[in-house]
């Protein structure tokens, strides 16, 4: 009878201190979660303004292109042509090599950001 006695005083004065861990755990994750949707969030806005100035940078340099050949061949028809068939070449090889040149080196870099993240997570909870 005494080691009952002993068991359920051992889980009533436990009871606090697991509630509390749980609870402690619940916000990590909770903070860990936060961490990583701001992440994500200011990595996608990066992205955006990068896409959007490359965007002015292509067409200013495509009108200043088309102008340059238009000088070189005294016709804006031929200077305009010629810049836009080499825009849509170009267009052309990077839809060829989309695969190479962006889709997998993206997903390598999230692996390997998603791994940094749990590496660390790891060495903190070990520091517990």
């Amino acid at each position: 009878m005494s080691q009952t006695d002993n068991l359920g005083s051992f889980f009533k004065e436990s009871k606090p201190l697991l509630r509390e861990y749980i609870e402690t755990r619940l916000e990590l994750y909770r903070l860990q979660a936060i961490r990583l949707i701001s992440q994500s969030a200011g990595y996608l806005i990066w992205i955006l303004i990068s896409l959007f100035l490359l965007l002015l940078i292509m067409i200013f340099s495509g009108v200043a292109l088309g102008f340059w050949i238009s000088n070189l061949t005294h016709s804006y028809v031929r200077g305009f042509g010629l810049t836009t068939l080499l825009l849509i070449l170009v267009f052309v090889l990077l839809a060829v090599f989309r695969n190479a040149l962006f889709v997998h080196p993206v997903i390598q870099s999230i692996i390997r950001r998603i791994n940094e993240s749990f590496e660390k997570d790891e060495e903190l909870s070990d520091l517990s």
